[in-house]
C-alpha cells in the first residue's frame, strides 16, 4: 500500500520558511522541526468540543493548513512525516508511551506518535507533537550522551524494552516518554487516537492543553493557567478567568482560529471556572 501524500506541500513549506523544496539533509530536518513547533500549536480543542478527531492526512491538512488550527501528536506528527517523505527523507512512524508526570518506572498506554529518520546510516527521532516539552531538534537515537537543542537538553536511554526520552528540566532529568522501533500501521494509530479522544480517563477530555514553542520561549496553557517560559529566565504566569479572554489568548499567543462551537465555549468556561482560585 502506498503512503498517503500531501496535497498542499508548497503552502506547508512556506509556513516553515521555504519557498522551494529543500534537500533532505540534517540541516533541513533541524530547521523544519524547530520552525514547526512555532508555526503550529499543540491543542486539544476538538476533543473538548466532543467531536471526533480525524487523523487521515486530508483531514489533518484541512484542519491545520486551511482552518488555522493545531492538533496533537496523531495529527501534527502525521502531517510532518508526510512532509519529510515528500522531501525524500528516509522516515517512518513509530510510537511510544507518555510517562511525563508519572512515577518513575510507570508503564502507560501506547498513545504517542513520533517518527524515526535515517540520514546516511545515522538514526534520529523527530517529534513535533509533544506539547509544552516537544523537542525542538532531531535527536540521535544511538547515543546516551546529553544532546543540546534550541531549548532544553535531552538524552535517550536504551533499555530492554526500547528507549526512554528524558529532558533536563530545572536540573532534573525527567522522563518524557518510552518508545520502541516496532512497525506501526494506520490501525495502531487509530486505536490510540480513539483512546485519547474518547476514553473518560483520558486527560485530553479532562482539561485544556495548548502549547506553542518559538525562538527562546515556550508558551503553555493548561485550563486557565497561561505561562511564557523564557530560556534561562523566570517564567511569566497569569490566570485567565474569562472565556472571552481565553479565546482571544488562543488566537493572539497560539495562532489558533478557534471554531465557533457553543458546546466548546461552555466546556472552556467550566474548565477555567473550576481551576480559578
Amino acid at each position: 500500500m502506498s503512503e498517503p501524500r500531501l496535497t498542499n506541500t508548497a503552502i506547508y513549506l512556506q509556513r516553515l520558511g521555504f519557498d522551494t523544496p529543500p534537500a533532505p539533509t540534517l540541516a533541513t530536518l533541524q530547521h523544519l522541526q524547530l520552525h514547526h513547533t512555532g508555526a503550529f500549536a499543540f491543542e486539544n480543542l476538538t476533543t473538548l468540543s466532543g467531536e471526533p478527531v480525524f487523523i487521515d492526512l486530508p483531514s489533518v491538512e484541512r484542519k491545520i493548513l486551511h482552518e488555522g488550527r493545531g492538533g496533537y501528536c496523531y495529527e501534527l506528527n502525521a502531517m510532518f512525516l508526510a512532509l519529510l517523505q515528500a522531501l525524500g527523507f528516509d522516515a517512518r512512524a513509530i510510537s511510544g508511551r507518555v510517562v511525563l508526570g508519572q512515577p518513575e518506572g510507570a508503564w502507560t498506554a501506547r498513545t504517542h506518535r513520533l517518527s524515526l529518520v535515517t540520514l546516511d546510516g545515522v538514526r534520529y527521532i523527530t517529534d513535533v507533537g509533544f506539547g509544552g516539552m516537544v523537542p525542538t531538534a532531531p535527536l540521535l537515537l544511538d547515543t546516551t550522551a546529553e544532546q543540546l537543542t534550541p531549548h532544553e537538553p535531552y538524552r535517550i536511554e536504551q533499555h530492554e524494552d526500547g528507549y526512554t526520552l528524558r529532558a533536563n528540566v530545572g536540573g532534573e532529568w525527567r522522563a518524557m516518554y518510552i518508545f520502541d522501533l516496532q512497525r506501526q500501521e494506520d490501525i495502531d494509530f487509530a486505536l490510540g487516537n480513539w483512546y485519547v479522544s474518547t476514553h473518560p480517563e483520558s486527560p485530553f477530555l479532562q482539561r485544556l492543553m495548548v502549547a506553542r514553542t518559538g525562538q527562546g520561549v515556550r508558551r503553555t496553557l493548561n485550563n486557565g493557567s497561561f505561562a511564557i517560559h523564557h530560556l534561562g529566565q523566570e517564567s511569566e504566569r497569569r490566570e485567565v478567568v474569562d472565556v472571552d479572554e481565553l479565546l482571544a489568548l488562543l488566537h493572539s499567543e497560539f495562532a489558533i482560529q478557534v471554531p465557533v462551537h457553543a458546546g466548546l465555549r461552555r466546556t472552556l468556561a467550566a474548565l477555567i471556572s473550576t481551576a480559578a482560585p
